[in-house]
């Protein structure tokens, strides 16, 4: 088993083969170079696989606890015109109606 993780699906269900890295969970096959290069050049996803671009709208597919709240995000809540993290492909900034500055998993999220 590998550290890394497949740069198509994002899974980390990677071995290798030989002098290239295989995904067994969608077959995508890599080199060393192109995983650098992939990293360069990390994809935002929520849950469903779908790319994020900044000024996206996403909704809440679970409840969320909120650190420093006392109002929990609900299941549904749209977060409208959100903001990439740079360099971090798993994590989404935005503001929700009652909630501002908000940092989202994106595991957490699909795209409206």
């Amino acid at each position: 088993m590998s550290d890394s993780t497949c740069p198509q699906c994002s899974q980390a269900n990677v071995y290798p083969d030989g002098a290239v890295q295989v995904c067994a969970d969608c077959g995508h096959e890599w080199t060393g170079q192109e995983a650098a290069q992939g990293a360069a050049e990390a994809v935002v996803r929520d849950s469903n696989g779908n790319p994020l671009a900044a000024g996206d709208t996403v909704v809440v597919i679970k409840d969320l606890k909120v650190k420093g709240s006392s109002i929990p995000l609900k299941q549904g809540s749209v977060i409208r015109n959100i903001r990439l993290v740079d360099g971090d492909p798993e994590n989404i900034e935005g503001n929700s109606d009652k909630i501002k500055g908000l940092v989202l998993k994106t595991q957490f999220l699909r795209k409206a």
